[in-house]
């Protein structure tokens, strides 16, 4: 495949970003876009020289050789069910769904058709990522906290829970999917949100979440999600290890240890162009650096969905420690 003609389904703000970093790149062309906004599809499509289409099926019938999936959390579901029975290698943006059923079934379709996908949790792209990675390669984490401290964003659907997931599902869901990589698997967490949503009209979601988090490994943890604020404030994660403290955000790594104390600057934007770089390598058969692929995405989605029901009900949520294939769950959107 010299050129990979990609169709995007979804035209707001994820999408026109992922349009820009594909359209840099000199083997990809944006085969066409299709959204229920017409106008916004028209708008992207006019900026990259590619079709505008109906809906998916019209798109799929294009032939693209990959799908962008860029739609929001409630959306999710109906667009993975084409893509996956078309055969089409699927990128789907984070949260995968709204509730668990839905991300459990498509991981099942994807499993079943072998199907390539990637998820946009482009943080796993950061290099200060490996590096901390590197550093606790021979420690083992004994505490992990971690935090997103924002805004409300300006789109109507945020801050109803059935329609974003809340906080914690939409936002520090990238945040979840770091502590995942770098401490391991949660057994079990004990969340509490505080009942009252953010003073936006129609809003349903906690204004402010706080969780803890027990790891098979052994270590604890803590989670921090809130959307009071008008601009965000913090977003990252500090972890303890014997003799070793880092801090690591999108923007770079503070580490600090018996020789003192060091910071490595990341490159944020450099992660997102990565992403789509490692996906399409991988669609055209040149590279194989999918680093979260949807069912590596499913596992975030468990956690952050057991974070959410547990700070509804008040009670702790356990985590299947199980292989994907065959994992059973009890938490409910």
């Amino acid at each position: 495949m010299r050129t990979c003609r990609v169709g995007l389904v979804g035209a707001g703000g994820v999408a026109q970003r992922h349009a820009r970093v594909l359209g840099g790149f000199e083997d990809v062309e944006i085969l066409g876009v299709t959204d229920v906004s017409r106008e916004a599809a028209e708008a992207l499509a006019g900026e990259h020289g590619a079709g505008t289409f109906a809906d998916v099926e019209e798109l799929l019938a294009a032939g693209p050789d990959a799908v962008y999936v860029c739609v929001p959390p409630f959306a999710h579901g109906p667009v993975e069910e084409a893509v996956i029975a078309a055969g089409v290698p699927m990128f789907v943006e984070k949260p995968v769904a709204v509730d668990l059923e839905t991300a459990e079934r498509i991981a099942a379709l994807v499993e079943e058709k072998g199907l390539l996908t990637a998820v946009g949790h482009h943080w796993r792209y950061l290099h200060v990522v490996e590096q901390a990675r590197e550093l606790l390669a021979d420690r083992p984490v004994r505490m992990v906290n971690g935090a997103w401290l924002d805004k409300v964003p300006p789109v109507a659907w945020w801050a109803v829970r059935d329609r974003s997931g809340g906080p914690v599902v939409e936002q520090a869901a990238h945040v979840l999917d770091l502590v995942r990589a770098l401490v391991g698997e949660a057994v079990e967490v004990t969340a509490y949100g505080d009942g009252t949503p953010p003073p936006v009209d129609g809003a349903d979601i906690d204004s402010v979440t706080a969780a803890t988090l027990r790891f098979a490994g052994g270590a604890v943890g803590t989670l921090a999600a809130a959307c009071v604020l008008t601009w965000k404030h913090r977003a990252g994660l500090e972890i303890l290890a014997d003799g070793l403290a880092l801090s690591l955000a999108e923007d770079g790594l503070t580490i600090r240890d018996a020789g003192g104390e060091r910071r490595v600057e990341s490159d944020p934007d450099g992660a997102r162009v990565a992403v789509d770089r490692a996906f399409v390598d991988a669609v055209r058969g040149v590279g194989d650096d999918v680093r979260v692929p949807y069912a590596e995405a499913l596992r975030t989605q468990r956690l952050a969905l057991a974070v959410a029901e547990s700070a509804r009900t008040g009670r702790p949520v356990g985590l299947p420690t199980a292989p994907l294939a065959t994992a059973g769950v009890s938490v409910d959107a």
